[in-house]
């Protein structure tokens, strides 16, 4: 049985792809559009994405990785984004195979405790480390990232919708 999720045959997704939208949401994140607590981490929310559709290529070291450097560029805590990154990833690909059997809009609601616990980790080691508060609007992040699952299912998927090669021989 295919999943609910999946209406139609995907092809198989370009790993140059993959990196080059992990590279391209990292320079987003990189870019100070008003550093304010609410903004979405779209790095985040890709690294999830392809965490779920795509377990082997895109796992737990690449979002410690990104992590790393989200430090290195915020002037954070070293390790504060990778360890949020690194939970976030291995909590995603643990329930990427029942995730995958719900609707978009399901998944956005599954994947919203998961953006709240990454969150969360790095405001308690912000707190820890001797850092400030940085305010209730924090806990709106989580929910534009939630909002934000089903243009990015639509988006990333693009790609691997195009119709392969017509052929008289196979139907499909």
């Amino acid at each position: 049985m295919m999943p609910r999720g999946s209406d139609q045959l995907l092809l198989p997704v370009n790993p140059v792809f993959i990196w080059f939208s992990l590279l391209f949401a990292f320079a987003v994140n990189l870019v100070p559009i008003g550093k304010t607590t609410a903004m979405p981490d779209l790095l985040a929310l890709t690294l999830v994405f392809w965490n779920v559709h795509q377990p082997r290529r895109v796992g737990v070291g690449a979002a410690f990785a990104f992590g790393v450097m989200m430090d290195v560029h915020d002037g954070a805590l070293l390790g504060q984004h990778a360890l949020a990154y690194t939970l976030l990833s291995y909590f995603a690909i643990t329930i990427h195979r029942r995730l995958l059997w719900f609707t978009v809009l399901s998944q956005a609601v599954q994947i919203l405790p998961l953006f709240f616990a990454a969150h969360a980790v790095s405001v308690i080691i912000r707190l820890i480390a001797g850092g400030l508060f940085p305010g209730w609007e924090l806990l709106l992040a989580p929910l534009f990232e939630s909002m934000l699952w089903p243009v990015a299912t639509w988006m990333l998927l693009a790609p691997q919708r195009r119709p392969p090669d017509p052929d008289a021989n196979r139907p499909l």
